[in-house]
């Protein structure tokens, strides 16, 4: 009877971990359209924004430049980077309303990796730190290109 508890009490053990890990798989394509938006948040992608009067079939607005874009109540904010450098922004705002709808396009092309992660740290008491996964690889690249130096001259 004992064992027989044992051997339920395992089976369950083992339900309740697989029921746990199931839920954990990222699909590839999660990855890169995570990875895609981030760029485009980071203002690192060129996108058009097309407002299109539904009713009309007329192009109400358009803007081409570097943009994240946020849904608000009745429309969008498009924050656009003018000069990085400089630190210069803007902040519109889209209402759109039965009749009008809008697309946002990709224009440049995203190269990200499918793998790539990030991470920030960024507490207002210590200097913001960005680590990206390419820097990592550069890190990696360079320990490598050291040790095949220390090689030869043995």
């Amino acid at each position: 009877m004992r064992k027989l508890v044992k051997v339920f009490a395992v089976l369950i053990f083992a339900a309740i971990i697989a029921i746990c890990f199931s839920g954990c798989e990222v699909r590839e394509a999660e990855r890169v359209s995570y990875n895609i938006s981030k760029q485009a948040d980071n203002f690192n992608v060129t996108r058009r924004l097309t407002v299109i009067n539904t009713r009309t079939d007329t192009i109400t607005l358009q803007m081409i430049g570097k943009m994240s874009i946020e849904d608000v109540t009745d429309g969008i904010a498009v924050l656009v980077e003018l000069d990085r450098k400089k630190g210069i922004y803007q902040k519109h705002y889209v209402y759109l309303n039965r009749d009008t709808t809008y697309t946002v396009e990709d224009v440049s092309g995203t190269n990200v990796s499918r793998y790539a992660y990030e991470m920030e740290f960024m507490p207002q008491t210590i200097i913001p730190v960005k680590i990206t996964a390419d820097e990592i690889k550069q890190d990696i690249a360079d320990v490598y290109a050291g040790y095949e130096e220390d090689t030869e001259d043995e």
